[in-house]
């Protein structure tokens, strides 16, 4: 399967996840729904509603649980037919971001939550340490940069 980024950093510690978790699909996305990489997808329009739908899953978790125990969810789990998805929070020092994947019988929630933590950790040691986290999108620019991102993803930029 594919791997893209759009920020280097990010690629080999996206790559020993899906190889250690073996997972199906990953996104790792900015709280404003802007992807900075994927796995498994064929599609842009794919990646664009993942993002969106990661990004309101994980916004609605947050809020949720502030409501009940006064702070958010931050590692969502759901179990479907086939599949499985995991969202959860991931943090590095160039801010918060949104992780996404999606796995199958070969997989376990177990294994996930186990190779996040060792990816969120990886994050942290790959991440430059120059210069401040890049800024959230603001709403006049989001269109324009969420489609210079997936341009870089497949291969159109």
């Amino acid at each position: 399967m594919n791997t893209t980024v759009v920020e280097s950093w990010i690629e080999g510690p996206l790559h020993q996840f899906v190889d250690d978790a073996g997972v199906e699909l990953a996104l790792l996305l900015h709280p404003s729904g802007q992807v900075l990489a994927q796995h498994g997808f064929a599609r842009s329009v794919d990646v664009m509603s993942a993002c969106a739908l990661a990004a309101g899953i994980h916004a609605t978790g947050g809020e949720l649980g502030r409501m009940v125990d006064d702070k958010p969810f931050r590692g969502l789990h759901h179990v479907g037919a086939t599949r499985q998805i995991f969202v959860a929070e991931a943090r590095s020092p160039r801010g918060a971001y949104i992780f996404l994947t999606v796995f199958g019988t070969e997989s376990s929630i177990g294994l996930v939550r186990l190779y996040f933590d060792e990816l969120v950790k990886a994050l942290t040691v790959a991440a430059p340490p120059e210069g401040p986290a890049p800024a959230p999108a603001l709403a006049e620019h989001f269109e324009r940069d969420l489609n210079r991102n997936l341009a870089v993803l497949f291969g159109r930029a």
